[in-house]
């Protein structure tokens, strides 16, 4: 799945420049994330780094995007021109 970031975002600025897809952008009222770019950091770290700097923990899973484990690694290989 791709990450979303809730209304409880308090626009502190830290996960946008932690992703390493450019998934991360600032949207009308908060932050957003871009499903399309966004793979939870399958491929470049063990966890989503936008996800372990929040300071208020409101970016979970989004349900309308759910993706596999090889499926966001294939979005990376992708993304990365490495596929």
């Amino acid at each position: 799945m791709s990450l979303i970031i809730t209304d409880e975002c308090i626009n502190c600025d830290v996960c946008e420049p932690e992703c390493p897809n450019e998934a991360i952008y600032p949207g009308e009222l908060i932050y957003e994330i871009e499903p399309a770019k966004c793979t939870e950091c399958v491929g470049h770290f063990d966890e989503p780094q936008c996800q372990v700097v929040c300071p208020v923990d409101c970016i979970p899973l989004d349900p309308n995007h759910k993706e596999t484990e090889e499926e966001l690694m294939e979005k990376y290989l992708t993304l990365t021109g490495q596929l």
